[in-house]
């Protein structure tokens, strides 16, 4: 079963075109306009081991918020249409994951249901020219689209860098280890139903 999306969303504040590709190899081809957010979604990526061709623009003369969101937009919606058929899936992940003096705790319930827990303070309001808390909006935006149960947890960490790459590392290997196939056709759920 290939397990790939495309999703186009242009409005009059963004313009994004994304190709996902859930069984992948960790390649990435993504422009965005802005550098620290091109990094930290190839590292989703790299460490998830998918394959992502993401061409986005927008309105960045007034904020980086328009396009961010619309990203996790889009790629809220390639997850969900990825796991359509949740048959054979494992459905959690979990991850403690360090990066230097950061340690972030991330976990995953491909369940049907949106919601998540952002439990992250960051010292700086900005990096590299990015509201820090627009990271927030984002996963909110991608937990809305695909429907998955997602807790996000600093345990430590002063690098706003290291913070939020850890975060997207994090994610992609809980994303990783929740949609891998588990060798049955059964769906992870007393209800028979997800």
């Amino acid at each position: 079963m290939k397990r790939k999306a495309k999703v186009i969303r242009k409005t009059r504040e963004t313009d994004v075109k994304l190709d996902f590709d859930l069984d992948g190899s960790g390649t990435s081809d993504i422009e965005t306009s802005i550098p620290f957010f091109n990094h930290v979604l190839e590292s989703f990526t790299r460490h998830g081991n998918f394959n992502m061709k993401l061409k986005a623009s927008g309105d960045l003369k007034v904020s980086c918020h328009h396009l961010i969101e619309d990203v996790g937009i889009c790629l809220g919606k390639a997850i969900f249409d990825c796991l359509k058929n949740k048959g054979g899936i494992r459905r959690f992940g979990y991850i403690l994951l360090p990066m230097d003096e950061t340690e972030v705790a991330v976990s995953i319930d491909i369940g049907g249901r949106a919601y998540l827990k952002y439990n992250v303070d960051i010292d700086y309001e900005k990096i590299d020219g990015i509201e820090t808390n627009i990271i927030e909006d984002f996963f909110r935006a991608l937990v809305s689209n695909s429907f998955i149960n997602l807790h996000i947890n600093k345990n430590t960490g002063l690098n706003s860098h290291h913070i939020i790459e850890a975060i997207f590392k994090a994610f992609g290997i809980v994303l990783k280890d929740a949609s891998r196939e588990s060798g049955t056709s059964d769906i992870p759920s007393t209800k028979g139903l997800i």
